[in-house]
């Protein structure tokens, strides 16, 4: 089997692998179909009550992620991520009986956005952390690479498909179609052979367990870099949940196929880079670097597209350098912590990728608003280039790394000063 798709050779990865990028799938279509249920079907277009919406997905991240770190952590993460699906598909039937009998109105999405937030806040570090158990140490990275992979092949397919399908059936049936997505993630966390994984460290409780991975992470200057990356990432980079639908329909008098079809556009390039990550043998500093300068003026090209077809091809960049950053990221995370804090760790990287998600969309909605589409899109361009910048500074200047420019490959190097167990 090719280096790219090694980790496939061990049953309980592909299994997982399988599930998990049905469940994607499954979330990408959801967040879809919200999105224009809220912006055209239940609202005129209302740009505030959109990113409101993203306010509720991602709130009980930023609330319940510290103790669904510790948790997953302390107790096993498949029962965690069961227990996790079990509400999603709950919620997922509640909205779709709702749409389908015409009951819906916009209280009832916001709610189950919000209990989807709390499913999701405790599946995300479970899921994040339990492929170290799935796989042996010298497939860690192919296996985290792959992970993303199944992540962009459920946002190429899911928000093309959810598009065509509103247009097609409407917005009540897509949420069926999802909910079976979420019965083959529980069929595949079922059919793990626990004899065969790799069982987690033990270790002695915590009071303090959340503040343990905030020590960790904060004694360790280019871990924190990454978080720094991560947040403006999580918190600007990836509104497109607020900005797509409104380019869409306001910028460029678009409809919902069109809308569908963005996201599809830019899980072209998300799985290039997610499948040029698997085939990396160990992932390095300066690739998060370039990926975010690239990121930062994809970004600022695309506030300006003159046209829509623009727009969209310039989604193909963006994905690919988005992916880059933060698989590339989330890889040197994973494989420079200590597997007793591996968890709780990870929660963080979730918290902070997710964190800021509930405050800055409905500022960015609110921009919407008062000064229009293209704004949404420069007002978070601004903070990314802000974050490039800054964090680019701070590894020349103060980072204990040594940084080489050169005219050959590679590019550009970023070496620590210190002993290889600096962190990173």
């Amino acid at each position: 089997m090719s280096r790219t798709f090694s980790s496939m050779s061990i049953r309980n990865y592909r299994n997982f692998f399988l599930g998990n990028t049905a469940s994607n799938l499954g979330l990408w279509m959801t967040r879809t179909a919200q999105a224009w249920l809220v912006l055209e079907e239940l609202t005129d277009g209302d740009a505030t009550a959109l990113g409101w919406l993203t306010t509720m997905m991602f709130l009980p991240t930023l609330l319940l992620t510290p103790l669904a770190g510790t948790l997953a952590d302390k107790f096993s993460k498949r029962t965690i991520m069961l227990s996790a699906q079990g509400l999603l598909f709950i919620d997922i039937i509640v909205l779709a009986s709702l749409t389908l009998t015409h009951h819906v109105q916009l209280w009832h999405v916001f709610v189950l956005a919000f209990l989807d937030g709390i499913a999701g806040a405790f599946d995300g570090p479970s899921r994040q952390s339990i492929v170290t158990e799935l796989v042996p140490a010298s497939e860690l990275s192919n296996a985290i690479g792959l992970n993303s992979t199944a992540w962009n092949s459920a946002r190429l397919l899911g928000p093309g498909a959810a598009g065509l399908l509103i247009a097609l059936i409407g917005t009540g049936p897509v949420f069926l179609v999802n909910a079976v997505t979420y019965v083959v993630q529980v069929v595949a966390l079922v059919s793990l052979d626990r004899a065969a994984m790799v069982p987690p460290p033990t270790h002695k409780t915590e009071k303090a367990g959340f503040l343990t991975a905030v020590r960790y992470v904060t004694a360790r200057p280019l871990l924190l870099i990454l978080f720094v990356v991560a947040l403006a990432m999580g918190a600007f980079g990836f509104n497109q949940s607020v900005t797509n639908p409104l380019m869409t329909t306001q910028a460029f008098g678009k409809g919902a196929t069109e809308f569908g079809l963005l996201g599809s556009v830019m899980g072209v390039g998300s799985l290039g880079a997610a499948l040029w990550a698997a085939r990396r043998p160990r992932p390095r500093i300066r690739q998060v670097i370039m990926g975010l300068g690239l990121f930062s003026l994809t970004m600022a090209l695309s506030a300006e597209a003159p046209s829509f077809l623009v727009f969209a091809l310039l989604q193909i960049p963006l994905g690919l350098a988005g992916v880059q950053v933060m698989t590339t990221a989330n890889a040197i995370v994973q494989m420079s912590v200590a597997a007793e804090v591996r968890g709780r760790v990870m929660a963080l990287w979730v918290a902070v990728v997710m964190g800021m998600t509930p405050i800055v969309s409905p500022v960015v909605g609110w921009v919407g608003s008062a000064f229009g589409a293209r704004a949404t899109v420069w007002f978070n361009a601004f903070f990314v280039i802000v974050a490039f910048l800054v964090t680019t500074w701070y590894l020349y200047q103060r980072g204990g790394v040594d940084v080489h420019v050169s005219r050959r490959r590679p590019w550009l190097d970023v070496q620590p000063k210190s002993a290889p167990d600096s962190g990173v």
